[in-house]
């Protein structure tokens, strides 16, 4: 960044800063991304001990977020406390609604709230920025709905911001691919079951240990796993000896027919029908 692209974001820092310190005390969800991160790391500055950050640890949470979040944690110096869910457990979720989104954020913000009453915390904050808005989030609801602060939403602030200041600000995540959880990989309609939970983020550790892959999707469809790989890394699998392995590794994890998505990554590939309603 240039000189005056950096004052731009120190400044946008340290008026964040001074926003957050006009709330008593504050809980932040974090979730081991950039977004979240980067406010952990700002309320940990404004308030001090004022500030605590909550991981959720479930089945839908890919575990690399939470070595993430941990880790993003003892640096900035932040209390972290981690909370054992189970979205399975909520009325509906498993049949993998069209809001499923809603259902999930709802049951994890209500947990969360509860938690900031018990521990005399005032506010719960999350890291959803204003390119949030482009796509398809019905779990936004129910963060208006809870009274959930975010602050980087507040402040007009884009992915790319956010990307830019956590960078300042020397967070490990600053660069980090978006990481949403495990059931995006599922079509709407089709139910999500544990064991199938577990076989997608089996497949996606395994391809992306064989190919160092930064950006990867595994979307299951029943007996045939399609694979999505970022821009610029679908040359990954030119070789035909580690496409055939791949293939096979899947297999045994259960799949019947492996994939390769030409089109590649795309966010929210299956909320197409569903982001203009």
């Amino acid at each position: 960044m240039s000189n005056a692209s950096n004052k731009l974001y120190k400044d946008k820092i340290d008026d964040l800063v001074e926003t957050l310190r006009q709330r008593r005390s504050l809980i932040v969800a974090l979730s081991g991304g950039v977004d979240s991160s980067l406010v952990a790391a700002l309320a940990h500055r404004a308030l001090g001990q004022k500030a605590q950050a909550i991981t959720i640890d479930s089945p839908l949470v890919p575990s690399g977020d939470l070595e993430d979040a941990k880790r993003v944690a003892s640096e900035i110096g932040i209390k972290l406390t981690i909370l054992e869910l189970n979205e399975l457990d909520i009325p509906g979720f498993s049949a993998n609604p069209p809001n499923r989104c809603y259902l999930c954020k709802r049951f994890r913000f209500e947990q969360l709230r509860a938690t900031a009453v018990e521990n005399d915390f005032d506010t719960v904050s999350d890291g959803t920025n204003v390119s949030d808005l482009n796509e398809y989030r019905p779990g936004l609801k129910a963060a208006e709905e809870l009274d959930v602060y975010s602050p980087l939403l507040e402040a007009g602030l884009s992915k790319e911001d956010t990307r830019k200041m956590a960078g300042l600000m020397k967070l490990p995540t600053a660069s980090k691919p978006a990481s949403p959880c495990l059931a995006t990989r599922i079509p709407y309609g089709q139910p999500i079951e544990l064991a199938k939970i577990e076989r997608i983020e089996q497949a996606e550790e395994c391809i992306r240990t064989l190919t160092g892959a930064k950006v990867l999707r595994v979307r299951d469809h029943g007996n045939l796993a399609r694979i999505e790989f970022g821009k610029g890394e679908i040359d990954l699998l030119s070789n035909s000896t580690l496409s055939h392995y791949i293939s096979q590794s899947l297999k045994q994890l259960g799949y019947t027919f492996v994939t390769l998505d030409l089109e590649g990554y795309r966010s929210g590939s299956f909320d197409q029908e569903y982001h203009s309603k």
